[in-house]
């Protein structure tokens, strides 16, 4: 072989390799978007869920136009806005920090409804939910904002929780921005009995709670969490752990129960939502 065709060959072998290591990168970069940030194991048989890295979510470029801040019917104001559900006065509180287009947040919800459900009705335990929107700024679009402004409406009709979990049982993939079309969302309040009204239409399309959302997704920011979904049981994380044990419905009602110990179940009317 010439000089001249070695000198190629070299040139060719060396813009492969380059090639190949910007793919590797580009491949790495959009790798650290996402982290395994546990396994759960749960009636559905879920053996891990993925988490948002919260790093790139102050990107959201809804937030300069989100408006004033009109807080839902009965939410939780302050420094860390949040929609109640259960009993006012349940001895246990879990804090739930997720985001409508969150996947791991949506296998979470999927596996863990129902004790969460369950907890409250018997008064051991009521919600705190906090509306992040982290991907909207991770991945572009508005689906984040526009969902979670659509559940704060929900919460006004006092259908907050029948919407939020057929939010996240109609989920669209990650990457795909469905939920950032209104007439989506109200498509989707169809499936809620009374919920598809004029006034629910009008708050939805008007975005009448982004501001609320907006102040929400910076507590969220201000929080220090790892990412969605966080998850809090009287303060003290349980997501995806606690204490070395892994989440789980069974754990959790375990966890509640020994909160509870010796403390009376709440009595009072469930939260509208």
């Amino acid at each position: 072989m010439s000089e001249k065709n070695r000198d190629g060959s070299n040139k060719s072998a060396r813009e492969r390799l380059q090639q190949q290591r910007e793919r590797e990168k580009a491949r790495e970069k959009q790798r650290r978007v996402l982290i395994v940030t546990a396994g759960v194991v749960g009636v559905l048989g879920l053996a891990a869920v993925v988490g948002v890295i919260a790093a790139n979510s102050g990107k959201d470029g809804d937030s300069a136009k989100a408006g004033p801040v009109v807080a839902p019917t009965g939410s939780i104001e302050g420094d860390k806005p949040a929609i109640p559900t259960g009993r006012a006065d349940a001895p246990s509180t879990l804090q739930i920090w997720e985001d409508f287009r969150c996947p791991a947040c949506a296998q979470f919800e999927n596996v863990m409804r129902d004790s969460i459900h369950e907890l409250e009705a018997t008064g051991a335990l009521k919600a705190e939910y906090h509306l992040a929107t982290l991907i909207d700024g991770n991945m572009g679009g508005s689906g984040s904002l526009r969902a979670a402004n659509a559940a704060a409406c929900a919460q006004d009709a006092g259908k907050f929780t029948p919407y939020h979990d057929t939010l996240y049982t109609n989920q669209p993939q990650e990457t795909d921005d469905a939920f950032g079309n209104n007439a989506k969302l109200i498509e989707l309040a169809a499936k809620v009995p009374g919920l598809d009204t004029p006034s629910f239409r009008s708050c939805v399309e008007e975005g009448t709670h982004d501001g609320w959302v907006e102040k929400s997704n910076e507590a969220f920011q201000a929080g220090g969490f790892r990412g969605t979904p966080s998850v809090l049981l009287n303060g003290e994380s349980i997501f995806p752990t606690k204490d070395g044990e892994q989440i789980s419905p069974e754990n959790l009602k375990k966890w509640v129960a020994e909160a509870n110990k010796g403390k009376k179940p709440g009595t009072a009317s469930p939260s509208a939502g």
